[in-house]
């Protein structure tokens, strides 16, 4: 069952979300629920073999963190 959700948005942001929903030739709540559903599937979850990659350097970046803690290296921003 389809549910409903209110966003507020500010003028700029819906301008924005209009054009590329239209360019879609989309509504503009259809082209939100698109666009929050490709961030989220190709964004923010990490796959196999993503994963793979991070955990191949959990041991040097437990290292550096370890390094930070006890002074041996200052962070600069």
């Amino acid at each position: 069952m389809a549910k409903t959700i209110t966003v507020r948005l500010d003028e700029t942001s819906y301008d924005i979300f209009k054009k590329a929903a239209e360019g879609q030739k989309r509504t503009i709540s259809n082209y939100l629920e698109y666009a929050a559903l490709n961030f989220t599937i190709n964004e923010s979850i990490v796959d196999d073999e993503e994963m793979k990659e991070i955990l191949a350097f959990e041991k040097d970046l437990k290292k550096g963190l370890k390094d930070i803690s006890s002074g041996r290296y200052k962070v600069i921003a």
